[in-house]
């Protein structure tokens, strides 16, 4: 494995404290003690993340709808899923770990990369307990990052349904433009959803955000 360092990111500690922000410390006059900032960084999926994703799978009730048909109830299960799904890399897919202080809490990839047009699927999803801290955003902006440098692609997509509005806030922050509205492009059930989908390309501005550092194969 090789780490790319990211822009700006965070030196390292141990522990984070439930619901502190990402890169926040405060002190008081009367208490010197500063809360050790949390290590946010992407990696390669490991085996023994099976236990965090099951714990993912279980608080996050949308998470099924990431991951389509496959139960991901048992540890055992999660074990499969990380090696048949997670963990292989190849030349048109990768996934990432979003890993906050050395536990799994998320995922982004990219997929369908093709490389004569130079262009990729973005996705991403981050466990019920993990939000609010801005991981999803950072690692969307991280990902295109790599993608962009690592991969040589030009144009990243993404698409979300159009009833979840803080994927869109993702997308947006991330640098990724809204480009339209794809008609009842998925079905959850026997409902359908309209999605909006995003795009970016390597020539346009960068989103004001610090990456995080990423650990290639």
């Amino acid at each position: 494995m090789r780490a790319r360092a990211g822009k700006g990111t965070v030196p390292p500690a141990r522990s984070l404290p439930p619901r502190t922000r990402l890169g926040r410390t405060s002190q008081t006059s009367r208490d010197r003690s500063v809360p050790p900032v949390p290590v946010a960084m992407l990696r390669p999926w490991r085996l023994d993340d099976a236990a965090s994703l099951q714990t993912a799978f279980t608080v996050s009730g949308d998470l099924a709808a990431q991951v389509g048909a496959i139960e991901l109830s048992t540890v055992a299960r999660c074990e499969s899923f990380i090696t048949e799904n997670l963990a292989p890399a190849t030349v048109s897919r990768q996934n990432f770990a979003i890993s906050l202080d050395g536990v799994a809490v998320g995922n982004v990839g990219v997929g369908s990369m093709e490389h004569r047009h130079g262009t990729g699927w973005v996705y991403y999803w981050v466990s019920a307990e993990a939000r609010g801290q801005g991981l999803a955003t950072l690692a969307l902006a991280s990902i295109a990052d790599w993608a962009f440098t690592e991969q040589g692609l030009h144009r990243l997509e993404l698409g979300h349904r159009t009833n979840n509005p803080a994927s869109c806030r993702v997308a947006t922050t991330a640098g990724f433009a809204a480009e339209g509205i794809e008609r009842q492009k998925l079905k959850y059930g026997t409902e359908r959803f309209d999605v909006e989908t995003h795009a970016r390309l390597r020539t346009d501005p960068r989103p004001p955000v610090r990456l995080l550092s990423t650990v290639t194969f």
